[in-house]
This record gives structure tokens, sequence and C-alpha cells, in this order.
């Protein structure tokens, strides 16, 4: 499917992705992309897709948050800008726009990767969200979710350092905690040569 091929709601999600890549490469905020100069295919831009462009960056820290939680051997940051950003609209659609079905968002996303994304962005998108679409049948709240396990991490992150500190008062916990790492990377790069291997 060509670009010229867009219409109706699809064209207005391309609308919005050119729009969120344009703010996201120039490091502007889409409210200051859609003031000044932009390029959208088969422009004026559509309603819609200005409305979608401004209600994904304002809440792309969520979207993030929650994506983060299945795209586990991609960080947010890892994926490609287009993927990144089909992913942020069609799970802004899943979580908040009732009008538009599941199925349909899901749909939209991967035509979108097809023509936007690279050759393997369109099973990416389909997996990533495939999965997002299963928890939230199972009436996983996946904001809620992605904010207990950022603030496990956190506190994780903050015992380690107070651990650190002691260990570093105490010559003999500075040892087991060397340990204690060591044992920790070593389960890390059996983790990533699973990964690999997968």
């Amino acid at each position: 499917m060509s670009k010229s091929h867009l219409s109706g709601r699809l064209l207005a999600r391309a609308q919005a992705l050119q729009v969120l890549f344009q703010a996201e490469a120039t490091g502007r905020p889409v409210d200051r992309i859609l003031a000044d100069e932009y390029v959208v295919t088969d422009g004026p831009i559509d309603d819609y897709g200005r409305d979608l462009a401004l209600a994904v960056y304002d809440r792309r820290d969520d979207l993030d948050l929650v994506l983060g939680t299945v795209a586990r051997n991609w960080s947010v940051g890892r994926m490609a800008s287009v993927d990144r950003n089909i992913l942020r609209i069609a799970l802004y659609e899943l979580l908040y726009e009732d009008a538009v079905g599941d199925a349909v968002a899901i749909d939209e996303a991967v035509r979108l990767s097809k023509v936007f994304g690279g050759d393997d962005s369109f099973s990416f998108v389909n997996g990533v969200l495939g999965r997002l679409q299963r928890d939230m049948g199972s009436g996983v709240d996946l904001v809620a979710r992605a904010r207990e396990q950022r603030a496990a991490r956190e506190a994780e992150a903050l015992a380690a350092q107070e651990a650190e500190a002691a260990a570093a008062a105490d010559p003999e916990l500075e040892a087991e905690a060397d340990d204690a790492a060591a044992a920790d990377d070593a389960a890390a790069e059996a983790v990533d040569a699973d990964v690999a291997g997968a």
C-alpha cells in the first residue's frame, strides 16, 4: 500500500504519526509543530489527526511506560521512531478512545507500519499490541501495572544504593555485595544469551 492510497481515519492516523515523528526529530512539542510549518501526507491535517497527535504527545510518558512492560527485549528508546510512534497512537486508542474498537486500532497500526516502517515493523507492532490487548482482556489496568513496576524498580535501585553504601562502610559486606553483583551479572548474561538465541 502506498502513501497515496491512504484515506479516512487511516490518513488521519498517518498524519498524526508524521506530526509526532517531526516533533520527536526536532525536539519540539506537537503544538509548536502544528503552529509552525509541518509536512503531512495529503494535507492539510485532518481534525482527528491533529487531536490524536496532541493527545498522544500529552500522554506519551504513560504510553511509553506501558510499552516498556511488554517490549522486554526492546527498550522504548531503542525502538525505531516510526514504530514507537505507531505503537503510541494505537495504545492511546486502545486505552482512551472508546469509539475505536481494539481490532481497528491494531489493524490500522499494522497497516501504518507496512507503509511507514521497516520490513519487520508490522510483525513487531502486531506482536506488542497483541500482548497489550490480551492483558487488557484479562482485566489488567496497563497504566497502573506499569507504574507499579516502575515503583518496584525504583525501590530495588534505592535498596541497592543503600546496600552499596553500607558495604562501603564495612569491608566484609562489600565483599558479599561484590559476590552478589557478580551473580546478578552472570544471570543477566544468561538471559541475554537466551534472548539472542531465541
